[in-house]
């Protein structure tokens, strides 16, 4: 009697522990299964991860400026033309007298039509008596028209640095003439291609109203003035 109540208790243990086991596994899957054991298991639900929203920019408000400025030329002077037997004395240059309508369509950039005059005179001598009495005199009479395009650095609320580019056509008006007033005819014509690459930067006086100095090359090497906000 003994040996079968220790037989039954023996069966009993094995099978208790097996149910046991089988509920630990049941546990162990549900979560990735969604069942585990002999009935369901909870499953969390994902929860998906939101990103931080970004912060939108201000908006810019487009801005037409104008500008007026005088500088001193760069490259008109080599323009001049050259006579065969005679030399070029000093030149005397005016300008160039600078416009420039700009449209600010971003905070970084602009687009607009800049516009230039300036005048170039000079007399030629002979070559055989350079201390003598000029034997000719010749002038150019200079209009540019350019497009023109600036990127603004980053700067403070009183100084904006900018780098200025354009790119357009020269319009030329020749004078030569002797020593007796004749009027010299069949030269070629000067460079037809105008440009200007500058650095430099905006000073405000007021929200309207500004000083700009740059320095570069092409139509001048420096040039100053005043800006206007329209």
């Amino acid at each position: 009697m003994r040996k079968y109540l220790l037989i039954t208790l023996f069966l009993f243990s094995v099978s208790a522990d097996f149910a046991y086991s089988q509920v630990s596994i049941g546990v162990g899957v549900g979560p990735r299964m969604g069942y585990g054991g002999y009935g369901p298991v909870y499953q969390r639900p994902y929860q998906p991860r939101r990103l931080p929203k970004s912060q939108n920019q201000p908006k810019f408000d487009p801005i037409i400026r104008f500008s007026l400025g005088y500088g001193y030329p760069n490259l008109d002077k080599s323009q001049m033309a050259s006579f065969y037997g005679y030399s070029l004395g000093n030149i005397k240059q005016t300008g160039p007298i600078t416009g420039s309508l700009d449209y600010q369509y971003s905070q970084n950039s602009s687009i607009g039509l800049m516009v230039t005059h300036g005048q170039i005179s000079g007399s030629y001598y002979d070559y055989n008596n350079p201390t003598g009495p000029p034997v000719m005199s010749g002038s150019l009479d200079n209009w540019s028209v350019m497009v023109n395009m600036m990127n603004y650095m980053p700067g403070s609320e009183k100084v904006a640095p900018y780098f200025r580019t354009a790119v357009g056509i020269n319009i030329w008006t020749p004078n030569y003439t002797d020593a007796i007033g004749n009027k010299m005819n069949g030269l070629s014509d000067p460079n037809q291609l105008a440009y200007q690459v500058s650095l430099g930067a905006n000073i405000h006086l007021s929200k309207n109203t500004g000083l700009f100095m740059e320095a570069g090359y092409g139509k001048y090497i420096v040039q100053g003035g005043l800006s206007f906000r329209l």
